[in-house]
């Protein structure tokens, strides 16, 4: 094998690994921690949407959240991807209330 293809080789693996550990392996560290984010709500957890909604989690079925919102109580049903993150869980709510 000539050495000058041995050295393009080489060089294209270590972009290849700057490439996963820069760039692939961060987002889906990020997904991963969205998803479990996702699948550990439950009603009465307190939430921001990813477009800047603050709600109440009422009622979770399927992938359709149903959010009680401001003074008014609106509610709203919302996509689950839709959940940006999570302000304050309904366990944390009854840790404190039994302290």
């Amino acid at each position: 094998m000539n050495p000058q293809t041995t050295y393009v080789i080489v060089e294209m693996l270590i972009f290849i690994a700057i490439f996963y550990f820069l760039l692939i392996l961060p987002q889906q560290r990020r997904q991963k921690k969205e998803r479990e984010m996702l699948d550990s709500l439950k009603p009465g957890d307190e939430i921001i949407t990813k477009s800047g909604f603050y709600g109440k989690i009422l009622n979770i079925k399927d992938d359709v959240i149903t959010l009680e919102m401001g003074a008014d109580k609106v509610r709203l049903k919302i996509a689950k991807w839709a959940v940006g993150g999570v302000i304050s869980s309904a366990s944390d709510k009854s840790d404190k209330e039994q302290k």
